[in-house]
Protein backbone atom coordinates (compact mmCIF):
# COMPACT_ATOMS: atom_id res chain seq x y z
CA UNK A 1 0.00 0.00 0.00
CA UNK A 2 2.85 2.40 0.78
CA UNK A 3 4.44 1.71 -2.60
CA UNK A 4 1.10 2.32 -4.30
CA UNK A 5 0.71 5.64 -2.49
CA UNK A 6 4.23 6.76 -3.46
CA UNK A 7 3.72 5.80 -7.11
CA UNK A 8 0.46 7.76 -7.28
CA UNK A 9 2.04 10.84 -5.72
CA UNK A 10 4.91 10.72 -8.24
CA UNK A 11 2.50 10.30 -11.17
CA UNK A 12 0.43 13.29 -10.04
CA UNK A 13 3.61 15.36 -9.54
CA UNK A 14 4.80 14.59 -13.05
CA UNK A 15 1.58 14.95 -15.03
CA UNK A 16 0.23 18.01 -13.23
CA UNK A 17 3.42 19.92 -12.39
CA UNK A 18 6.41 18.25 -14.06
CA UNK A 19 8.18 18.69 -10.72
CA UNK A 20 9.32 16.37 -7.97
CA UNK A 21 9.01 19.24 -5.50
CA UNK A 22 5.24 18.99 -5.93
CA UNK A 23 5.43 15.53 -4.38
CA UNK A 24 5.93 17.15 -0.97
CA UNK A 25 2.47 18.79 -0.68
CA UNK A 26 0.93 15.93 -2.69
CA UNK A 27 2.07 13.54 0.05
CA UNK A 28 -1.31 14.38 1.62
CA UNK A 29 -2.95 12.60 -1.32
CA UNK A 30 -0.73 9.59 -0.75
CA UNK A 31 -1.76 9.53 2.91
CA UNK A 32 -5.47 9.69 2.00
CA UNK A 33 -4.98 6.86 -0.50
CA UNK A 34 -3.19 4.78 2.14
CA UNK A 35 -5.99 5.31 4.68
CA UNK A 36 -8.60 4.44 2.09
CA UNK A 37 -6.86 1.17 1.22
CA UNK A 38 -6.56 0.35 4.92
CA UNK A 39 -10.34 0.70 5.27
CA UNK A 40 -10.94 -1.42 2.16
CA UNK A 41 -8.69 -4.19 3.46
CA UNK A 42 -10.36 -4.06 6.88
CA UNK A 43 -13.78 -4.31 5.24
CA UNK A 44 -12.58 -7.26 3.17
CA UNK A 45 -11.30 -9.01 6.31
CA UNK A 46 -14.68 -8.50 8.00
CA UNK A 47 -16.44 -10.14 5.06
CA UNK A 48 -14.03 -13.09 5.15
CA UNK A 49 -14.59 -13.48 8.91
CA UNK A 50 -18.38 -13.30 8.44
CA UNK A 51 -18.27 -16.03 5.81
CA UNK A 52 -16.06 -18.25 7.96
CA UNK A 53 -18.17 -17.53 11.02
CA UNK A 54 -21.21 -18.76 9.11
CA UNK A 55 -19.43 -22.06 8.47
CA UNK A 56 -18.36 -22.24 12.11
CA UNK A 57 -21.95 -21.78 13.34
CA UNK A 58 -23.04 -24.46 10.90
CA UNK A 59 -20.50 -26.74 12.59
CA UNK A 60 -21.80 -25.75 16.04
CA UNK A 61 -25.31 -26.59 14.90
CA UNK A 62 -24.22 -30.05 13.73
CA UNK A 63 -22.34 -30.68 16.99
CA UNK A 64 -25.38 -29.68 19.07
CA UNK A 65 -27.56 -32.10 17.15
CA UNK A 66 -24.94 -34.80 17.79
CA UNK A 67 -25.36 -34.29 21.53
CA UNK A 68 -22.53 -31.90 22.43
CA UNK A 69 -23.03 -29.16 25.01
CA UNK A 70 -23.00 -25.65 23.56
CA UNK A 71 -19.49 -24.97 24.89
CA UNK A 72 -18.06 -28.22 23.53
CA UNK A 73 -19.87 -27.60 20.25
CA UNK A 74 -17.83 -24.42 19.77
CA UNK A 75 -14.63 -26.26 20.67
CA UNK A 76 -15.44 -28.99 18.16
CA UNK A 77 -16.27 -26.41 15.52
CA UNK A 78 -12.85 -24.85 16.10
CA UNK A 79 -11.21 -28.16 15.18
CA UNK A 80 -13.35 -28.40 12.06
CA UNK A 81 -12.47 -24.85 11.03
CA UNK A 82 -8.77 -25.60 11.40
CA UNK A 83 -9.14 -28.47 8.93
CA UNK A 84 -11.32 -26.44 6.58
CA UNK A 85 -9.62 -23.03 6.56
CA UNK A 86 -6.25 -23.62 8.16
CA UNK A 87 -4.66 -22.84 11.49
CA UNK A 88 -3.97 -19.19 10.57
CA UNK A 89 -7.51 -18.42 9.37
CA UNK A 90 -9.48 -15.67 11.09
CA UNK A 91 -12.17 -18.02 12.37
CA UNK A 92 -9.80 -20.64 13.77
CA UNK A 93 -7.88 -17.97 15.67
CA UNK A 94 -11.11 -16.56 17.11
CA UNK A 95 -12.47 -19.97 18.10
CA UNK A 96 -9.12 -20.78 19.68
CA UNK A 97 -9.48 -17.63 21.79
CA UNK A 98 -12.92 -18.88 22.82
CA UNK A 99 -11.55 -22.34 23.67
CA UNK A 100 -8.81 -20.87 25.85
CA UNK A 101 -11.32 -18.59 27.54
CA UNK A 102 -13.55 -21.53 28.38
CA UNK A 103 -10.57 -23.35 29.94
CA UNK A 104 -10.12 -20.51 32.43
CA UNK A 105 -13.88 -20.34 33.12
CA UNK A 106 -14.77 -17.25 31.07
CA UNK A 107 -18.36 -17.71 29.95
CA UNK A 108 -19.18 -18.39 26.32
CA UNK A 109 -21.52 -15.39 26.36
CA UNK A 110 -18.68 -13.06 27.36
CA UNK A 111 -16.36 -14.56 24.74
CA UNK A 112 -18.89 -14.13 21.94
CA UNK A 113 -19.69 -10.59 23.06
CA UNK A 114 -15.98 -9.77 22.96
CA UNK A 115 -15.65 -11.33 19.49
CA UNK A 116 -18.62 -9.30 18.24
CA UNK A 117 -17.12 -6.07 19.58
CA UNK A 118 -13.73 -6.71 17.96
CA UNK A 119 -14.97 -8.10 14.65
CA UNK A 120 -16.79 -5.04 13.33
CA UNK A 121 -19.39 -7.40 11.85
CA UNK A 122 -23.08 -6.66 12.30
CA UNK A 123 -23.95 -10.30 11.62
CA UNK A 124 -21.68 -11.55 14.41
CA UNK A 125 -22.87 -8.80 16.74
CA UNK A 126 -26.52 -9.71 16.13
CA UNK A 127 -25.76 -13.37 16.72
CA UNK A 128 -23.95 -12.61 19.99
CA UNK A 129 -26.88 -10.55 21.29
CA UNK A 130 -29.43 -13.25 20.48
CA UNK A 131 -27.15 -15.93 21.93
CA UNK A 132 -26.67 -14.05 25.21
CA UNK A 133 -30.42 -13.55 25.63
CA UNK A 134 -31.18 -17.20 24.82
CA UNK A 135 -28.48 -18.46 27.19
CA UNK A 136 -29.54 -16.14 29.98
CA UNK A 137 -33.24 -16.97 29.79
CA UNK A 138 -32.98 -20.64 28.91
CA UNK A 139 -33.85 -20.57 25.22
CA UNK A 140 -33.51 -23.56 22.92
CA UNK A 141 -29.90 -23.19 21.80
CA UNK A 142 -30.28 -25.60 18.90
CA UNK A 143 -33.10 -23.51 17.45
CA UNK A 144 -31.14 -20.29 18.02
CA UNK A 145 -28.07 -21.68 16.23
CA UNK A 146 -30.13 -23.09 13.35
CA UNK A 147 -31.85 -19.72 12.85
CA UNK A 148 -28.46 -17.98 12.96
CA UNK A 149 -27.09 -20.30 10.28
CA UNK A 150 -29.95 -19.39 7.93
CA UNK A 151 -29.71 -15.66 8.69
CA UNK A 152 -25.94 -15.43 8.22
CA UNK A 153 -26.07 -17.56 5.06
CA UNK A 154 -28.70 -15.23 3.58
CA UNK A 155 -26.69 -12.15 4.54
CA UNK A 156 -23.51 -13.55 2.98
CA UNK A 157 -25.36 -14.51 -0.20
CA UNK A 158 -26.84 -11.01 -0.49
CA UNK A 159 -23.44 -9.39 0.12
CA UNK A 160 -21.79 -11.55 -2.53
CA UNK A 161 -24.50 -10.67 -5.05
CA UNK A 162 -24.01 -6.95 -4.39
CA UNK A 163 -20.21 -7.30 -4.64
CA UNK A 164 -20.59 -9.09 -7.98
CA UNK A 165 -22.89 -6.36 -9.28
CA UNK A 166 -20.53 -3.61 -8.12
CA UNK A 167 -17.34 -5.28 -9.47
CA UNK A 168 -18.24 -4.21 -13.02
CA UNK A 169 -18.70 -0.61 -11.85
CA UNK A 170 -15.33 -0.76 -10.11
CA UNK A 171 -13.67 -1.82 -13.36
CA UNK A 172 -15.33 1.05 -15.21
CA UNK A 173 -14.27 3.46 -12.49
CA UNK A 174 -10.64 2.29 -12.63
CA UNK A 175 -10.61 2.88 -16.39
CA UNK A 176 -12.00 6.39 -15.86
CA UNK A 177 -9.29 7.08 -13.28
CA UNK A 178 -6.56 6.20 -15.77
CA UNK A 179 -8.11 7.87 -18.81
CA UNK A 180 -6.90 11.46 -18.12
CA UNK A 181 -3.32 10.26 -17.81
CA UNK A 182 -3.64 8.19 -20.98
CA UNK A 183 -4.85 11.27 -22.85
CA UNK A 184 -2.06 13.43 -21.45
CA UNK A 185 0.54 10.81 -22.30
CA UNK A 186 -0.80 10.37 -25.85
CA UNK A 187 -0.88 14.10 -26.60
CA UNK A 188 2.52 14.57 -25.01
CA UNK A 189 4.05 11.87 -27.21
CA UNK A 190 2.24 12.78 -30.43
CA UNK A 191 2.69 16.55 -30.00
CA UNK A 192 5.86 17.23 -28.00
CA UNK A 193 5.81 20.58 -26.24
CA UNK A 194 2.02 20.98 -26.53
CA UNK A 195 1.57 21.22 -22.75
CA UNK A 196 4.76 23.20 -22.03
CA UNK A 197 2.88 26.51 -21.44
CA UNK A 198 1.08 24.86 -18.51
CA UNK A 199 4.27 24.22 -16.55
CA UNK A 200 6.77 26.46 -14.81
CA UNK A 201 4.54 29.54 -14.56
CA UNK A 202 1.93 30.83 -12.10
CA UNK A 203 -1.01 30.67 -14.51
CA UNK A 204 -0.25 27.07 -15.41
CA UNK A 205 0.21 26.06 -11.78
CA UNK A 206 -3.14 27.59 -10.81
CA UNK A 207 -4.95 25.95 -13.73
CA UNK A 208 -3.39 22.52 -13.17
CA UNK A 209 -4.09 22.74 -9.43
CA UNK A 210 -7.75 23.44 -10.16
CA UNK A 211 -7.87 20.44 -12.52
CA UNK A 212 -6.12 18.30 -9.91
CA UNK A 213 -8.71 19.23 -7.28
CA UNK A 214 -11.52 18.29 -9.67
CA UNK A 215 -9.83 14.98 -10.49
CA UNK A 216 -9.15 14.05 -6.88
CA UNK A 217 -12.68 15.01 -5.82
CA UNK A 218 -14.14 12.71 -8.48
CA UNK A 219 -11.60 9.99 -7.57
CA UNK A 220 -12.38 9.84 -3.87
CA UNK A 221 -16.11 10.49 -4.20
CA UNK A 222 -16.43 7.61 -6.68
CA UNK A 223 -14.62 5.27 -4.31
CA UNK A 224 -16.72 6.43 -1.37
CA UNK A 225 -20.00 5.87 -3.24
CA UNK A 226 -19.05 2.32 -4.24
CA UNK A 227 -17.80 1.60 -0.73
CA UNK A 228 -21.11 2.71 0.79
CA UNK A 229 -23.04 0.59 -1.68
CA UNK A 230 -21.05 -2.45 -0.58
CA UNK A 231 -21.49 -1.63 3.10
CA UNK A 232 -25.22 -1.27 2.58
CA UNK A 233 -25.28 -4.91 1.46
Amino acid sequence: MIAGAVIRVLILSYFFYRSLIAAVPLAVVGYLYYRQKEKELASKDVKILESQFGEAIRGVDAALKAGYSIENAFVQSGKDMERQFGKDSFIHEELEVIRRGLVINITLEDMLTDLAARSGSEAIEDFAKVFVIAKRYGGNMSEVISAAVETIALRIETTEEISTAISGKKMEQNIMKLMPFGILAYVGISSPGFFDPLYGNLTGIVLMTALLVVYLTAYFMGDKILSRLEEAG
